[in-house]
């Protein structure tokens, strides 16, 4: 794969750049911010340290140029990483302008919600365009969500498949074109019942955090919630477990609270999150994050590789 295009200086924009360039590939950054230099430079300083061999940022900063002109930078690329704002109408105006710039690139939209179909609505041929959304950061999380529309070639899935594995990603094919794709809603459906919790006052946000990744966080890091209940219903598996010790599973999921995001609560999760980790900067605790991720990733990538 050659030249890639990333449309968009946002935070998901910026992990894209950065991992794209740290994978020895040309990147074109367009973007409307009149500092989107500085801001790439900023990120390239933070992300490096957690990026495949902790390249140095100038020379990644060599491999990028800007082209505020949409036509212009999507010109002979042969990858165009979408990373506009969650707005239904500009991607699809962002989308149709680049199809009538001629380019024939890969299309890949970094949206969280909306669904290939959409996204192509006013173009000719959208069988190039695909979503590939990722997990933030995207420069160190491996999923990649692939989420096809009916109009979408299935040539084009393939090259996106193969094009997100070249760069270190874990692409997941999802079956359905179902709007926030799966890892949304399951964040979404945890986070209802975290802010129910600290609303109830059952705990604060901080313990609250501490609850999840000192149990089902930790968990969850080496496998999925069907293997884990898997394993958690002995030698009779999860059919076991389902039989017996998950058959209160509706009575259960009755009890999950539905709070609703009043101003109060609004406040409330505010406070505390900013009591919690308001004493540090956002450099700093995103350097913490990527240490600690990149910790865990290698680790697991270690142990996988030992002979059982």
């Amino acid at each position: 794969m050659g030249a890639v295009t990333v449309v968009g200086t946002g935070t998901i924009g910026l992990g894209w750049i950065a991992l794209f360039a740290a994978h020895g590939l040309p990147v074109r950054v367009n973007s409307r911010r009149p500092d989107a230099d500085r801001v790439v430079w900023a990120a390239l300083e933070m992300f490096a340290p957690a990026l495949p061999g902790a390249p140095d940022p100038v020379a990644l900063h060599d491999s990028i140029t800007f082209e505020p002109d949409l036509a212009r930078a999507v010109a002979d690329a042969d990858v165009v990483s979408e990373n506009a704002p969650d707005d239904l109408e500009l991607k699809q105006e962002l989308f149709a302008a680049v199809e009538e710039s001629g380019s024939r690139a890969l299309l890949l939209s970094s949206t969280s919600k909306l669904v290939p179909d959409d996204l192509g609505a006013r173009m000719k041929d959208p069988g190039r365009l695909v979503v590939a959304h990722p997990f933030n950061p995207p420069h160190l999380v491996p999923l990649v969500e692939v989420v096809a529309g009916v109009a979408t070639d299935a040539a084009a899935v393939d090259e996106a498949m193969a094009f997100l594995r070249s760069v270190g990603r874990h692409p997941v094919l999802l079956r359905r074109a179902l709007p926030a794709f799966a890892a949304n809603r399951l964040q979404s459906a945890l986070l209802r019942e975290c802010i129910h919790l600290v609303v109830e006052g059952v705990v604060t946000v901080p313990e609250l955090d501490e609850v999840v990744t000192h149990s089902i966080g930790l968990r969850w890091a080496t496998m999925g919630p069907f293997q884990a209940f898997h394993l958690g219903g002995g030698e009779g598996g999860l059919r076991r477990w389902l039989s017996h010790l998950g058959s209160g599973l509706e009575q259960g999921w009755r009890q999950l609270g539905t709070p609703a995001m009043t101003d109060e609560t609004r406040e409330l999760l505010v406070t505390q999150t900013e009591q919690a980790y308001g004493d540090r900067t956002y450099a700093g605790l995103v350097a913490e994050r990527d240490r600690l991720h990149l910790t865990v990733l290698d680790a697991l990538a270690r142990a996988r590789a030992e002979p059982s």
